[in-house]
């Protein structure tokens, strides 16, 4: 399949290749997107076989439901109710990364929530993502735009390496600005639940409802007594070639840790990763040293984790190792996602 590819300047949309790439998405096809959380695989939502050359194209096992992106609040005929926490999170947080599982109407098929009677949706902030969405005339479903398993796209040149040649159309922009996937909030239980924690964080949250709570099952590794309550959660997610390892505690007790370990790791002939950060990345003698920003803007630190990831595959290095971070805030967001990118391979020190 020859996949066209169309890169637009920043700030400044082609309005002729969204309609191309509208047109795509109408006729079934596959259409790779940014947003302001990750580039994301589009399809149109409601059509059972668009939706299954996504799960294809991206080796997504079909149990684990896709996000429906719109591009305005008019969702009642995607959902059978909106609950008023649900309304006021919309009112307060949207268009942004914030994706809420609701009741899904019989419009949405089955294949799109992956047999559950929920689905979620979000509308992205993103200018060319929602414009897209607004010209094809369909909500959008839409995971990331990467092949399953691997760190999620910031940058539409991952998007080339992992779909060139396997869909019809690549829809590049800027870089994404948050660069973790949305944050997703049950609104179907009382309180609600977040089974993705993403940019809008749970301080923000819970200034709309005082007892919303993170899944506990979302910090730990999955145990027969502690499963998540979203199915997608249970699979291996954001992980680079390279088994990673988590060394976490006290900031001059993880580097000494990881000096050590690098240097164990070069005696044995084996290239060594590490993710440090603008106040530690002298601190490390030896290794490939790559920084994700500084300690004092977490933001930023989750804007460039997917693409450092990424970027110790491209200098193929054997073994990766991560400083941990405070989990509070979008801190919780990115340990998430270092935890499942490690297998929850972690050493306290």
């Amino acid at each position: 399949m020859e996949t066209k590819i169309v890169i637009m300047e920043e700030n400044k949309i082609d309005e002729r290749s969204i309609e191309e790439a509208a047109k795509v998405i109408r006729d079934g096809g596959l259409v790779a997107f940014p947003t302001e959380t990750v580039y994301g695989l589009g399809a149109n939502a409601l059509e059972e076989e668009a939706v299954k050359n996504i799960f294809k194209v991206k080796g997504r096992p079909q149990d684990n439901p896709l996000i429906i992106h719109v591009a305005d609040y008019r969702i009642e005929e995607y959902v059978k109710d909106i609950p008023e926490v649900a309304q006021r999170v919309m009112t307060e947080f949207w268009p942004g990364p914030i994706t809420l599982v609701l009741n899904k109407s019989d419009k949405v098929p089955d294949i799109t929530s992956a047999g559950l009677d929920t689905i979620g949706v979000r509308m992205p902030s993103d200018k060319i993502a929602r414009e897209l969405i607004m010209k094809s005339g369909v909500p959008i479903a839409a995971p990331s735009a990467n092949i399953s398993g691997r760190p999620s796209p910031t940058e539409v040149g991952r998007c080339i390496e992992d779909l060139n040649g396997k869909i019809e159309y690549i829809l590049g922009g800027k870089g994404s600005q948050v660069g973790l996937e949305s944050t997703i909030l049950d609104c179907t239980v009382d309180p609600p639940c977040v089974l993705r924690p993403g940019a809008v964080t749970l301080e923000m949250l819970r200034k709309i409802h005082s007892k919303i709570y993170i899944d506990p099952a979302v910090m730990e590794k999955p145990k027969d007594n502690l499963r998540p309550k979203a199915p997608g959660m249970k699979y291996r997610h954001y992980a680079p070639k390279a088994p990673l390892k988590i060394v976490r505690g006290d900031l001059k007790k993880t580097i000494a840790k990881i000096n050590e370990m690098v240097q164990n790791y070069i005696d044995d002939g084996k290239t060594v990763g590490i993710m440090a950060t603008n106040e530690t990345k002298e601190s490390y003698t030896n290794g490939i040293v790559l920084s994700l920003g500084s300690r004092k803007n977490l933001d930023n630190i989750a804007k460039n984790l997917f693409e450092v990831l990424r970027s110790f595959d491209d200098k193929g290095v054997d073994f990766i190792l991560s400083e941990g971070f405070e989990e509070l805030g979008i801190g919780i967001a990115i340990m998430n996602r270092l935890k499942k990118s490690a297998g929850f391979d972690i050493l306290d020190v």
